[in-house]
């Protein structure tokens, strides 16, 4: 007889004889997941499991009439770019409605590691440079040349360091960084970093090409950046003929509440926006936006063309999305129950001497374990216990961070004031234990 544990090692067996080893699974005890429902995550056996973590399925697993949407474009035509169709056309206007007025052109193309690929080329092709800027702990996807901006990677295991086109500043951690707070004079310290890289790059025969980052940082522990950083980071790169690239892979659609973009959170505008995951809720789509004057650049005469990206079926899943988060409010429901997550979070802290800060935008949320709130010391084995207990409590979260101690909370943003509640109530009891 196959049992659950003979079924998952089987599994186990399998992934390690077909697929690359450098592919890991979530989990001590790995999920077999088969199905998922708004906010919910069901495995082979019908257990039901709550999804912190999935910013993916943005507006929710399956969402329904995300998934009618595709299936009727799916049941009439999906083919290339080269023919005309008005659903592209629509989905770009949509699509720029809910950006600055500034950033009008869009580029499609099917996942976040490819928009910020071509945000790369499109930077330096436009400025004749190839310098970039980007803040240490960041992550922009896995080509090789985002592998050789990010931090995240190429100072990691594995990693061969950064090139010289690289050049990286501290990240803009209030909590853990060299500067600390939210104040603007925090902000101001950080963007003098990249003031003083790119005096540096200048000194050394470099030239500018880029900024990069993303508007909230996810790898580096769901990091909320001190006021007015992006301001002098956008100045100091402008003021050299640098342009400014802002991440929003992650962060993007609604999901930080008090705006729609990360970016706007800071005040300022990107010359170039990258978008992924949320805006297809599944589907592998993505986008590039921004100006007139970038594209007017990027027209060189090399064509630009993606077989996949802005396909019918794809624009019209993501017109959908926008449709659901318009008509079902999601942004302000972001807003509203992060804002209730985040004082059950902080209510936790004032009881668990583990909990060293609490931080957040909406429903993308950091809960940073320290062993000394003194020293900072940080308490990574502590944070892998108390996901892997919540995850047999049918919590499914994950750890991020340089150290490996946040726990990283973007769940899809049909989630719940009851079940920020319930996420609450099982971090105190487990907590208390650890």
């Amino acid at each position: 007889m196959t049992t659950a544990a003979t079924r998952t090692e089987a599994l186990l067996a399998a992934r390690r004889g077909r697929l690359g080893p450098s592919l890991s699974v979530s989990y001590h005890d790995p999920l077999e997941i088969v199905r998922g429902e708004g906010q919910y995550l069901f495995d082979r056996a019908g257990e039901r499991y709550l999804d912190c973590v999935n910013n993916v399925c943005h507006v929710g697993h399956c969402e329904p009439r995300v998934v009618a949407a595709g299936q009727r474009q799916l049941a009439t035509l999906n083919t290339n770019t080269r023919y005309l169709h008005e659903s592209i056309l629509e989905y770009a206007r949509r699509l720029t409605a809910t950006l600055p007025a500034e950033l009008s052109v869009c580029y499609f193309v099917n996942s976040g590691s490819e928009a910020n690929e071509l945000a790369l080329r499109l930077a330096r092709t436009h400025t004749g440079a190839r310098d970039v800027v980007v803040l240490e702990h960041g992550y922009h996807g896995h080509t090789q040349a985002l592998i050789d901006l990010g931090h995240y990677k190429f100072a990691g295991r594995g990693g061969q360091g950064a090139p010289e086109t690289t050049h990286v500043v501290p990240l803009p951690d209030p909590y853990r960084g060299p500067h600390k707070g939210y104040e603007p004079a925090t902000g101001a310290a950080y963007a003098r970093h990249v003031e003083t890289a790119w005096e540096q790059a200048l000194a050394a025969g470099r030239r500018p090409a880029a900024f990069l980052a993303e508007s909230i940082s996810g790898c580096g522990g769901q990091v909320v950046f001190p006021a007015g950083f992006l301001a002098g980071a956008y100045t100091a790169t402008r003021a050299v003929g640098g342009v400014c690239i802002a991440d929003e892979v992650q962060v993007g659609c609604g999901r930080v509440g008090r705006a729609f973009w990360g970016f706007e959170l800071q005040g300022v505008v990107p010359d170039i926006v990258t978008l992924g995951k949320p805006i297809g809720n599944g589907h592998p789509m993505a986008a590039v936006a921004t100006t007139p004057e970038i594209a007017a650049s990027f027209a060189n005469g090399m064509e630009y063309f993606n077989t996949f990206g802005g396909n019918p079926v794809s624009c019209a899943i993501g017109l959908a999305v926008l449709d659901v988060i318009q008509e079902d409010g999601l942004q302000r429901h972001a807003l509203a129950v992060g804002e209730r997550f985040m004082r059950g979070l902080r209510d936790l802290g004032a009881r668990h001497p583990l909990v060293g800060d609490v931080r957040g935008e909406g429903l993308f949320i950091g809960l940073e374990l320290v062993r000394d709130r003194a020293t900072l010391e940080p308490a990574a084995a502590a944070a892998d216990e108390l996901v892997e207990t919540l995850r047999h409590r049918g919590i499914l979260l994950s750890t991020d961070g340089p150290h490996h101690n946040v726990v990283k909370i973007k769940p899809p943003l049909v989630f719940t004031h009851e079940n920020a509640d319930e996420v609450v109530e099982a971090l105190d009891d487990v907590l208390a234990t650890l």
